[in-house]
């Protein structure tokens, strides 16, 4: 189906109500159960709706690559990258620097419920900068518009609630919006910046104090980034990893909070350790084949 088999709803920027409703699934993440923190909120909505994102989002797309608008930076969501072009992009930068006799910083940065948290103000803002075509702007404005959510859990229902903020979990155009949204965080970085959606790493050089400070001041752009944008970082699981033998450990904040030093992280689903060694991440791999095999005998 193309767009202009869809002229008349996306011409007129009429969205029917009962799209713009959703029951909300919570999927569990990982940590305690008990806090509601660690669900995602996963939006069912309607499927013929999806059928119309669907082509709207490759509508989106295309005006953005003519535009020459994409996210040089993102991998996630976008045609023909992944968590593997992420962080193989990345770290045959870092290890390049390693392989050059440099101690290297890396800031891995986490926001908080960023999803949920997109203003749509700003967001409409950025969606005319971009060029999208002014019907499809019309018509995803409205589409945020006036929207309400329930929670569903075990056949019980919560009462109806007015979505004033993010883009729906669970919808076709929502990951696409987000990357819009977030397009122009990092653009000016001194460092080595990557995304994957919201993850975020910043890596460089770190062998004197001057370098820490091109670190340091491309930490605090992202940060007035995140105040200027309503999107707060969560300054908890924000960390440092020293890589190096030479390393001098420099400190860096995140704001006011002072960042933790770290000496294994998982980005992407691989263990990286600051001696970059990927033992752990094969005895990681070979338990869950291992686990596998047994329930296969």
């Amino acid at each position: 189906m193309s767009l202009s088999k869809c002229r008349p709803p996306v011409n007129s920027g009429v969205v029917p109500f009962d799209w713009r409703i959703a029951n909300v699934v919570p999927i569990f993440k990982k940590g305690k159960k008990s806090d509601p923190g660690n669900y995602r909120p996963v939006s069912l909505t309607s499927v013929i709706c999806k059928v119309l994102e669907k082509i709207l989002k490759e509508k989106v797309v295309k005006d953005l690559e003519v535009n020459g608008n994409w996210d040089k930076l993102q991998h996630g969501f976008t045609k023909g990258r992944s968590c593997q072009t992420n962080l193989i992009s990345f770290f045959e930068k870092v290890t390049d620097f390693l392989d050059k006799g440099n101690a290297v910083d890396l800031i891995y940065l986490n926001f908080s419920k960023v999803f949920d948290t997109v203003p749509h103000e700003e967001f409409l803002v950025k969606l005319e900068k971009v060029g999208i075509d002014m019907k499809i702007q019309r018509w995803i404005k409205n589409w945020l518009k006036g929207r309400l959510q329930r929670v569903v859990l075990k056949g019980e229902l919560s009462g109806w609630r007015e979505v004033t903020s993010g883009v729906p979990q669970g919808s076709v155009l929502g990951p696409i919006l987000f990357n819009l949204f977030i397009t122009d965080l990092g653009t000016e970085c001194r460092s080595v910046l990557i995304k994957f959606a919201d993850d975020t790493k910043l890596g460089g050089i770190a062998n004197s104090e001057k370098d820490q400070d091109i670190l340091q001041g491309d930490l605090d752009d992202l940060v007035n980034w995140s105040n200027s944008n309503r999107m707060k970082f969560n300054s908890e699981k924000c960390k440092v990893m020293h890589l190096g033998m030479t390393n001098k450990n420099f400190s860096y904040k995140l704001g006011t909070h002072r960042l933790e030093v770290t000496e294994e992280e998982k980005d992407l689903g691989v263990l990286v350790d600051r001696r970059m060694i990927m033992s752990q991440q094969c005895d990681v791999v070979v338990k869950k084949a291992n686990a596998v095999l047994g329930c296969i005998r």
